[in-house]
Order: C-alpha cells, then structure tokens, then sequence
C-alpha cells in the first residue's frame, strides 16, 4: 500500500516449540461454553441492552444450553448491577447454570460485585488486568512485578468478600491482552494466581488466555495455549478456557486449532458480537462441530430465532452469508452448484442411511430450521438443474431430463429481462404461461376411442384459430390416432419424439401430468405439457400444448 513506510508492520515472532502436538490432533469432543453475549457483547453496542432487552437474551441462552453465562460487569452501571439482582430476587437462574461477573482488581468495586451475587448459588467472579507489553509501557507504565502484585492483590479481595458469601465462587482470571505478552511472564502470573487462591483438582481455577487482540495466525495462537498448558505448575488444577476476537478475522479457526492445543472451555457470543470486529461467534463453532460429527451439547435447531432475538436486542444485522445463519448460506444461484445440489437431494432421498453428502451444503438446512425452499434461487447465471428443482419440489413437476434445457432458456429469458432474481413464484408463473395457460390457436375439446384392436381409431373434437372441427385418426396408439386427426386440419408436419408422465398430488386430488416432445418440419423441437385427472386426457392436452407453441413460434 502506498505511503506506509518500512518497518511500520512486523510479523508477530513464532513460538518455540519444538515438539508441538496439536498439528496431528483432531476435535472428538465439545469444550465447556461460556456466553460473554450480555457482558463483552453488550459493551460493544452503540445502544447498550436495558433490563428487559436483557432478560430476553438470557432466556435465549438459557433455551440454547448455555450452563456458564457471563451476566455483566455488575460495578460498572446501574443497570448491569440491577440484571443481576433481577435475575436473583426474581429466580431466573436454573439450578445447573452458573453465572458469571466481570471485576478488575480494584476494592471498591469487588465489593459491589459481592452485593450484587448475594443470594446466587454457584458463581464465577472472572477477574482481570492487562500484561501485555503495550500495555505495561504505554498504559500502566508499570513493571512485570507491579503487575504481579496487582493481580494477586485483586485474589486477595475475592477471598476475603467470600468469607461473608454463601454461596459457591469459581476463580477466573485473565490476563487481559494475553496474546501481546511474553509468555514467560503470562505463565508466571497465572501460576502465581492459582497458588494464592489455593487451587486444586477439586477446585479448579479458570485461567482464561483471551485473544483480546488478534495479532497472527490461528497456529500461533495454538502455539502459545499448549506452551501454557504444558507449562503451568498446577495443569490439573487448572480450566484453560479460550476467549478469542475476530481483529484478523480468523478467530473461529484460531479458536478450534487452541482446543487442539489443549483448552477445555471456549466463551465467545452468539453471531460474534463483541469489540471492534466481534468475539468468536459459539454458533459457528457449535455448528462446525455438528457437521464433524461431535455433539455441541448446544441447541441450535432454529437459528432464525436466534438472528431475531440477537438483531433486536443489539440493533445489528446479521450478514446475507454470515455461516449457518445468513439468509444466503443455503441458497445456490450458479447453474452446475445447482444441479449438483438438486442430484444430491435426490440422492439423499434414495439412500438407506442418514449420513449427509449433497453438494455444496456442509449440514442439512432442517437441521438448524431452515426450509429447502430457497436452497436454490433462480437469475441470470442460474442453471437448468435449479429450475427444475424448484419446479419439482415446489410446484411438483417431474419434468424429464431432456426437457430441462429447454426450460430453463425460458427462465433465463424472463431472468434476463427483469434483471434479478425470480421468487418461486415468478418461475412457475412463466412456466405456466409458456407451457399450460399459453394462448391457444389450437384448443382441445374432447377424445372418443371408437374400438380397440392393433391400431387405434379416435374421433377428436377441438378448436384451431376459433372454428371448431371433429376428426377422426388412426394410429398405432393413442398419441398417434391423436397426431393424425389433427394433422387433417393443422397444416404442420411433426413427429412425437418423446413422452413422459406422472401423478401430482395425492388421493382424489392427484391429477396426470404428461410431457411430449415434438419435432416440427423446420427440424425444431418442443415440448407441451397437458394437465388432466384422466391420464388419456394430459397426453392428449401435451401435444396440443407443443403445437400451440410451434404455431406461436
């Protein structure tokens, strides 16, 4: 880029690790999840969550299986502290969640923490200070030891607010800005906290490395997590939890390469809500974990909820091909991904097992309460195949292979005039109109077989350019008898070439569609289709359909 001078940029140094093992591991189960949605997500909003914006996104999480939830920052506003009380006073806390509250090391406000948990059963109090290097030089202006000290003093404070405190309290602590600093000293600050506390296999202590910053890639960050968790004094006292945002956009990746690397809890929002460009989005991860076959322990059987609730309370939208929940990400517009997708559903449907392989779609959309109907959207570089899915799946016709190229000319012509995409609706529309609801200089009135024997003679009545005229044919069937009766009238030589049919619908509504191909004197081919309860009747009205179309043409 122009005017950026040298050395303004410098890759983030590797880390020495030899021996690293996370390379040839693979994800078999889920992590402990923690929303960070109505804290870190919530301090990110232009309009910040009031009470009852609130409530609604922690009965989403609740819904969801959400059983560690960060509920805010109760010393910071009034409000965060009433959510909190509210959630107490009302029971609005189910027995198997914990809940979860932000507190820097500071007296004042650890005691206002404490106020707002009484009467909480199980709680984490997620304590927190920046080491990084920036942050020591530029912010703090402190040394490692004054940083030290400044976190043991906040496990002091904890500790001794708990002797007043019924209930049960899980440490968390965070060097804040993990990923600016050096190891060595992140190691050493952690180790020293969860001595002070006293922490133990019985009672764990969080050690939570946050990503607060995205500075390299997402194997570096999972360099950095095994170096921890191979390194810590106490591992087996210790829950190495995840907190990753999105700065380079790679925090999902960089979050699934770290559980590689030994972390046991991921906290992270819904859709990625957080600072600048968000935290690592759980629905992503849950989902990701879905489609490998690990079980999320999360529901998201109905994502279009999870959008609408997440959109109101936060005044965001939500991306056109955000993973799982866009309202894209299951639609295909190119004509071969269409037609691989429509062969795959077909597929699907044969097979005798439930494992998922259609193209292009990495889950099953009724999975996570999608529809199939806009699996496939029809404009101008759309292709045969996706018509013809939408014709079938939507409207119920079956139309033969050999027709689809002839249709989707059709479509694609309409496409191309009204310059964007056609609703379903919009495609059987000019379906109807090129193929059954067409002007008609050539109408069918009625059949009559006069005898059976190796050839078959009809008597057929109909219309041609508004006079109305009773033929009789012979022919080795009934197709034919029909071609040569009207032959008597219409001056138009053709053959039939191909013919298809099948039922649409069911019971006493179910009707007969048949297709016939013709091939005019000018060496064209077309295709009619005719709609009738009685099948004799769709035969008949598909080559009235095609000669309609020929004579139009």
């Amino acid at each position: 880029m122009k005017n950026i001078p040298s050395g303004k940029y410098v890759a983030y140094p590797q880390v020495h690790l030899p021996k690293r093992e996370w390379v040839d591991k693979k994800l078999e189960n889920a992590p402990l999840w923690c929303s960070v949605d109505l804290r870190d997500g919530n301090q990110a909003l232009i309009n910040p969550m009031d009470l009852e914006k609130k409530l609604k996104l922690f009965n989403l999480l609740i819904e969801i299986g959400f059983k560690n939830i960060e509920v805010g920052f109760p010393s910071a506003s009034k409000t965060e502290f009433q959510f909190l009380r509210t959630l107490v006073e009302k029971d609005l806390i189910p027995e198997d969640v914990t809940v979860q509250v932000l507190v820097q090391a500071r007296e004042h406000l650890i005691k206002k923490t404490f106020k707002a948990l009484q009467g909480v059963k199980s709680a984490v109090v997620h304590l927190y200070n920046s080491t990084s290097v920036a942050q020591r030089k530029i912010v703090f202006q402190k040394e490692k030891r004054e940083i030290i000290d400044l976190a043991l003093h906040g496990v002091d404070l904890v500790k001794e607010e708990m002797k007043n405190f019924d209930g049960k309290i899980t440490l968390e602590y965070s060097p804040e800005s993990f990923t600016g600093t050096e190891l060595d000293f992140a190691l050493e600050i952690c180790d020293e906290v969860v001595d002070l506390w006293g922490g133990t296999p019985e009672n764990r202590v969080i050690i939570n490395l946050p990503a607060t910053v995205e500075m390299a890639t997402p194997n570096i960050y999972a360099d950095q997590i095994e170096f921890m968790s191979k390194s810590f004094k106490k591992r087996d006292s210790i829950i190495l939890s995840l907190h990753a945002h999105n700065d380079r956009g790679t925090a999902v990746a960089a979050t699934e390469l770290a559980l590689l690397a030994g972390a046991d809890r991921v906290e992270g929002t819904l859709l990625g809500n957080g600072e600048r460009t968000g935290n690592v989005d759980i629905l992503t991860l849950a989902l990701n974990m879905t489609t490998q076959g690990i079980e999320s322990n999360l529901d998201f059987s109905n994502v279009d909820k999870v959008v609408e609730v997440v959109e109101q309370v936060t005044e965001i939208e939500t991306g056109v091909r955000h993973p799982y929940v866009g309202k894209l990400v299951y639609t295909a517009f190119s004509g071969s991904h269409q037609d691989a997708i429509n062969k795959g559903f077909a597929f699907q449907r044969r097979k005798d097992d439930p494992f998922w392989e259609v193209p292009y779609l990495p889950i099953d959309p009724s999975d996570v309460g999608r529809t199939y109907e806009d699996v496939i959207r029809i404009n101008s570089q759309s292709g045969k195949g996706g018509i013809a899915y939408i014709l079938e799946n939507e409207f119920g016709f079956q139309i033969p292979k050999n027709m689809h190229p002839e249709v989707g000319k059709v479509i694609q012509r309409k496409s191309d005039e009204v310059e964007r995409v056609l609703t379903n609706s919009e495609v059987f529309e000019e379906f109807d109109r090129e193929y059954i609801s067409q002007d008609c200089k050539l109408e069918f009135i009625s059949f009559k077989r006069l005898q059976k024997d190796d050839q078959v003679r009809c008597k057929l009545d109909f219309n041609f350019n508004g006079k109305k005229f009773n033929e009789c044919g012979i022919g080795n069937g009934i197709l034919d008898s029909t071609k040569n009766a009207i032959q008597k009238v219409v001056n138009v030589d053709f053959e039939i070439i191909s013919f298809n049919e099948h039922s649409k619908g069911e019971g006493s509504k179910a009707t007969a569609v048949a297709y016939t191909q013709i091939e005019n004197n000018k060496f064209e081919r077309l295709f009619g289709i005719g709609i009738d309860t009685d099948t004799t009747k769709a035969s008949i009205k598909s080559i009235f359909s095609a000669l309609n179309r020929t004579l139009g043409k």
